[in-house]
Formats: C-alpha cells, sequence, structure tokens
C-alpha cells in the first residue's frame, strides 16, 4: 500500500515541476532514501543474525542442547520480488 502511494506522489511529482523544486519535497526525498537504507541495513543485520544462530544451533555441543530444548533453524527474511525495486524519484 506505501508503495502505490509513494509511486503515485512521484508521478504526481513529473506533472507538477514546482512541486518537485520545493524544498519540502526534496527533503521527503531524502527522507525516503535514508529509511530505504535504513530498512536495507537492518534486514542485513537481521539476515546475518539467522545465520549465525543457525550455524550455532548446528555445531557441536550446541546442536545437543539445540535438540533437547527444541531450537529449530529459522529462514532468512526474503522480501518479495516487487518489493525489491527500488521508487523510482
Amino acid at each position: 500500500m506505501l508503495t502505490s502511494t509513494l509511486k503515485s506522489l512521484f508521478a504526481v511529482s513529473e506533472n507538477y515541476p514546482e512541486l518537485k523544486a520545493s524544498g519540502n519535497f526534496k527533503d521527503l526525498q531524502n527522507q525516503l532514501t535514508e529509511t530505504e537504507n535504513f530498512i536495507s541495513s537492518y534486514r542485513e543485520t537481521y539476515n546475518q543474525t539467522v545465520l549465525d544462530y543457525n550455524t550455532m544451533i548446528q555445531t557441536f555441543p550446541n546442536l545437543l542442547a539445540a535438540g533437547i530444548f527444541g531450537f529449530k533453524e529459522e529462514e532468512l527474511f526474503q522480501a518479495a520480488s516487487e518489493d525489491k525495486s527500488s521508487i523510482k524519484l
């Protein structure tokens, strides 16, 4: 829903050059870029943590405790293909 709203917003901005040149609109674009970078960074951190966890529960002696206490492998986060495309500004 957010992606479609942003696409609509940027489509409208193409029709109104004075909006695109506005300082507030440029600030919005910068904030969106920063937010996208934060999300990407945290996704990488999450996936690295899951990878470390999965490796830990598969190595001896941790695998013994993992089996006893029922620790299971976790899946890495993977965004849907339509969510991977970046928004064109």
